[in-house]
């Protein structure tokens, strides 16, 4: 996906909301945006599922110009999920999902199977779920089925803006699972949409700074905390909080690795975060004892030391 030179602006006002933004995004890869409200980041969203026309610019998905797509057409190609999630209140659970593969042409027994293959997706019962309407579902149970309907069709690219926004935050976090669990089974293209930093940092392959309609850093989001661009940058993401530094690093990183005789005073798998180590240590461990697929290591505060010294230069 390809975004190249895109401006928008909206009638009746002197300031653009979406400035001279240029963006690749490669295929399987989630990108998020992130910023504060009014940054440009969700207008940018809507431009690439024509929404929201651009001033000028392209945007191209799967190849294609999406200026030169029927928007409806193109909106069956991409799937979108937003907070207030939007199911059909008078459809069932099931009916919801299959409405883009219906508009599709999917015959009857194509649709039926996709339904229950998405809601086994996304933990929910197909038996239990796929005749129930969204009334009868929680708020998580329908942000989860809002995320089936929008992979019902097999979709290129998947679009969320602000989808947990709503839900409480253990909620959010079991959906922000799932999200990622989603992705990594599936290999589809995600653009995501947040003004939370923690979310961001959790969800994100690559963070995509915006500010004022523009983008301000695109990096790995161990990359955009510990080397901030700008002073803005480094406000939004609080980027002096080493601790947030330490849940986007494995141990697997920072390990020593063939000191299995060294004492330990416990053990930690390599594929821990920095994070779940410190824990170990203000507990009262001095190094821990890893072992990373056969191969023997030791974890110390030192290596921790040297890790995030090592980031900063």
């Amino acid at each position: 996906m390809g975004i190249h030179g895109v401006v928008v602006t909206y009638p009746g006002s002197d300031r653009r909301a979406v400035d001279d933004v240029s963006l690749d995004i490669a295929a399987g890869e989630f990108v998020v945006l992130l910023g504060p409200s009014g940054c440009g980041k969700s207008t940018l969203m809507r431009a690439i599922n024509r929404l929201v026309t651009p001033d000028s610019g392209t945007i191209e998905v799967a190849g294609r110009d999406v200026a030169g797509e029927a928007p409806e057409v193109l909106r069956r190609s991409i799937g979108y999920v937003i907070q207030a999630v939007g199911l059909f209140p008078h459809m069932t659970i099931g009916r919801n999902i299959g409405v883009v593969p219906e508009l599709l042409g999917w015959t009857r027994e194509r649709i039926a199977a996709r339904v229950d293959e998405l809601l086994a997706l996304v933990r929910l019962d197909p038996q239990r779920y796929r005749g129930r309407f969204p009334r009868e579902l929680s708020g998580g149970e329908q942000q989860r089925v809002g995320v089936a309907r929008a992979l019902a069709a097999e979709p290129h690219l998947l679009l969320m803006d602000e989808p947990f926004g709503a839900v409480d935050a253990i909620v959010r976090t079991a959906l922000q699972d799932e999200t990622l669990r989603i992705h990594r089974a599936l290999g589809t293209t995600i653009l995501f949409v947040t003004h939370d930093v923690d979310e961001a940092l959790r969800l994100a392959d690559r963070i995509v700074v915006m500010n004022a309609g523009r983008i301000v850093q695109a990096d790995t989001p161990l990359h955009v905390l510990a080397k901030p661009a700008t002073r803005y940058v480094e406000d939004l993401m609080n980027a002096k909080d080493a601790v947030r530094r330490l849940a986007l690093i494995s141990v697997r990183d920072a390990m020593t690795r063939g000191n299995a005789q060294v004492a330990t005073q416990g053990s930690i798998e390599a594929g821990a975060t920095l994070r779940d180590a410190l824990t170990l240590f203000l507990e009262g461990a001095d190094r821990l004892a890893v072992d990373d697929a056969g191969t023997p290591g030791t974890l110390g505060f030192d290596d921790v030391r040297r890790v995030i010294a090592a980031e900063q230069t």
